[in-house]
């Protein structure tokens, strides 16, 4: 199982893979032939063979929309009847949860990529009607798609709007209040005329950065499984260790009284500075080694 990445991208070199990885560019490899362990799980073998061992609901796409955005759980033979007689596109989420063999593949490609531990990892499995797909939208996290049955093009296009989204969108639904903070509008209405198109076949692997605008079209009946992960941002690792550190005063912990009362609201303002210029002596001395050393080992 050591090194899951050496085998997605083979024959390229982890090298040249990252490369691509850290400047946000899609990459594409085929005839993916060291990992039968995935493409031999009896639940892998065919959609029906899926159906009848998924143990728990699965997501259904909504009528309007070619989107898991809004999708609609039910049981697994619902959701076949409605994928053979209206063609909607079917999510089965967390398989990892269900499979030692997806989970200790999961958790060796976070290590291989070097990301932190308390990366929201997870895989997808995705089954696609022929002539159907998922309209375009980026996502906040980064995705390895292994085409296990059927073909699928895929149309993936650079970010120019907004950098590192921390929430997924979907063009033409509203646009999440976070995302409005730091995205130059207006959006695109359409797929970016720069987006590159990959057709992906059985042992095919396309890796998807974070935040690039993609879509998707299945030639065939399709299945595909997603190595999903959720990375913490710089936000989210100073919060953490910023909250961990101020938990520990009992000066912090007070209730944060008055905010709402204009009457006090100045002593309200007058307690939070006082805390705030506190920080101007704790912080300077922060290791960023301490911390991240700290966090891993938790």
């Amino acid at each position: 199982m050591n090194d899951i990445l050496n085998k997605l991208i083979h024959p390229t070199s982890k090298l040249d893979f990252m490369d691509c990885y850290e400047d946000n560019r899609p990459f594409v490899a085929h005839d993916i032939t060291d990992l039968d362990a995935i493409f031999n799980l009896p639940f892998l073998k065919s959609f029906n063979e899926l159906i009848s061992f998924w143990p728990k609901d699965v997501e259904v796409y909504p009528k309007h929309l070619a989107d898991e955005e809004g999708a609609l759980k039910t049981s697994p033979q619902e959701a076949k009847k409605i994928f053979n007689s209206e063609g909607r596109g079917l999510l089965f989420n967390d398989a990892n949860l269900i499979s030692e063999v997806l989970q200790g593949h999961l958790n060796q490609l976070r290590k291989d990529l070097g990301l932190p531990s308390m990366t929201f990892s997870r895989n997808l499995i995705y089954a696609t009607k022929e002539g159907r797909g998922t309209d375009t939208h980026f996502d906040q996290n980064i995705n390895f798609v292994i085409q296990i049955h059927g073909e699928k093009k895929w149309w993936v296009a650079p970010n120019k709007h907004i950098e590192n989204p921390q929430v997924r969108h979907t063009l033409g639904q509203e646009l999440n209040p976070e995302l409005e903070l730091y995205t130059e509008l207006p959006l695109p209405t359409e797929m970016p005329a720069e987006a590159t198109e990959f057709l992906l076949k059985p042992g095919s692997m396309l890796f998807v950065p974070r935040g690039s605008w993609h879509k998707t079209e299945a030639l065939t009946d399709a299945l595909s499984l997603n190595f999903t992960f959720s990375a913490p941002t710089w936000v989210d690792i100073f919060t953490m260790a910023l909250k961990g550190r101020l938990t520990q005063s009992s000066v912090w912990r007070r209730t944060a009284n008055f905010m709402s009362d204009p009457k006090r609201f100045d002593e309200a303002a007058d307690e939070f500075n006082m805390l705030l210029e506190s920080l101007n002596d704790e912080i300077p001395h922060w290791k960023a080694e301490d911390i991240l050393e700290a966090m891993e080992a938790e």
